[in-house]
């Protein structure tokens, strides 16, 4: 662990009293090791299909990642209903409306950009990808809370689902180690298993994952790069036959928002946990229609910069927007850590589980047991890894079925957590 940061304070009389404007500036985006598809859906002509993602398997290569844990404020779809006092945010500096933790890629930084970063946290954190047999550094820097200096929490790394050799780099502080303010720690991993897993604090977990400290992490295979079993050398597994290949994947990382326990966080309150009644549903981040805005970018100088007239979204850089061409094949890495089951659906498209919790769904006799339906279901704390065939031209809805969560506040329209995929011809 390392010595202190000595990094600058800023008070909360100061917020209080008309610099809660200070620390919103210039920041990074979540650089992610992997870069996702980011074109926008709009309706009409189905835009330019992005970039094929993922990589060829390296074998053993160390990775370093460095990751800054922190405050800072969001913004949720304009129009949402208000829910006074708790939304908007009466203490949210312009243009946002909700206060949250969460994780911020600090990689390639100096030190006293890394302190800079204090108060500038994002929420569906960094996407991170690694190869199966990578030896992973990640380090974790805890820059303490801005909105309220008061809170003196730790923060640690928990990877949900890793099976780890060492309880020390596990990130359940009862039996590992958690980082104090100012200070960095670093963990080490050696994924076995390729998949779709999840990372979160699990510091006052509840809290802190219900605050926005969470994020995806991929593994690769090492059958990736064999384009004898499909053409693009890209796959979800080490499936043998080429079944779970794939043209191009996506994210769908769904979270919820409480906004009664996000302004209390602010607010020097404490909230009843069994109170819990979700105002906001999100994936990647944000709430329908901004998951088909496009993304956020990293600048020259590592700040985290905003889509293009969407200054609100500054911090919340993953768009969700899906597309593909007629005849490819998308994998979706869907994930869920909220704290309610959900059922994403989309009409006019054939979705195929090929693994839950990153286990392939093969039989003993080495059977493929893929799931094939229109609905995919999950729970808090699963994943699962779907694939479709991209087979027609059209727009479709990819969404959570109970519509009680496709709202934004308990406004009219559509909300909550829900995006497109464009096929184009």
């Amino acid at each position: 662990m390392s010595e202190s940061l000595g990094r600058p304070g800023i008070s909360r009389r100061t917020l209080l009293t008309g610099g809660a404007s200070a620390f919103i500036g210039a920041g990074l985006v979540g650089r992610s090791l992997l870069s996702a598809p980011s074109a926008q859906a709009q309706a009409g002509p189905a835009p330019a299909p992005a970039p094929v993602t993922g990589t060829p398997y390296s074998s053993g290569k160390r990775v370093d990642v460095h990751l800054a844990a922190t405050d800072g404020w969001v913004s949720m779809p304009d129009g949402s209903r208000a829910d006074k006092p708790f939304f908007p945010d009466g203490l949210a500096p312009a243009p946002f409306d909700t206060y949250v933790f969460g994780f911020r890629d600090v990689t390639g930084l100096s030190a006293n950009q890394v302190i800079a970063q204090r108060g500038k946290a994002q929420i569906s954190a960094p996407l991170l990808a690694f190869d199966e047999g990578d030896d992973i550094y990640i380090t974790l820097t805890n820059l303490g809370l801005s909105v309220r200096p008061d809170l003196t929490d730790g923060h640690t790394l928990h990877w949900h689902g890793f099976n780890n050799a060492i309880p020390l780099f596990d990130g359940v502080p009862e039996l590992s180690i958690s980082v104090p303010i100012g200070r960095d720690f670093t963990y080490f991993y050696r994924p076995h298993e390729p998949g779709t897993y999840m990372y979160h604090c699990h510091f006052e977990d509840v809290e802190h994952v219900q605050m926005g400290m969470t994020g995806l992490v991929y593994v690769r295979p090492r059958q990736n790069g064999n384009t004898s079993l499909y053409k693009s050398g890209l796959y979800a597994y080490n499936d043998g036959d080429g079944s779970t290949g794939y043209d191009r994947e996506y994210p769908v990382f769904l979270s919820e928002i409480w906004s009664a326990a996000h302004y209390r966080d602010a607010h020097i309150q404490v909230s009843n946990w069994t109170d819990y009644a979700v105002s906001f549903w999100l994936m990647n981040g944000r709430a329908y229609p901004d998951t088909l805005k496009a993304p956020g970018s990293r600048g020259a100088t590592g700040q985290m910069v905003a889509p293009a007239g969407q200054p609100r979204l500054q911090y919340q850089p993953h768009s969700s927007a899906i597309t593909a061409k007629v005849g490819e094949r998308v994998l979706l890495r869907v994930a869920n850590l909220g704290y309610q089951n959900h059922s994403m659906t989309c009409d006019g498209i054939d979705l195929t589980v090929v693994a839950k919790d990153t286990n392939l769904l093969v039989g003993r006799d080495g059977s493929k047991n893929y799931i094939t339906s229109n609905t995919v279901d999950l729970g808090p704390g699963e994943a699962r890894d779907v694939i479709f065939t991209a087979e027609q031209p059209g727009t479709f809805l990819f969404y959570d079925r109970d519509y009680a969560y496709g709202s934004n506040g308990g406004s009219a329209g559509r909300g909550g957590q829900m995006t497109t995929i464009v096929i184009s011809a």
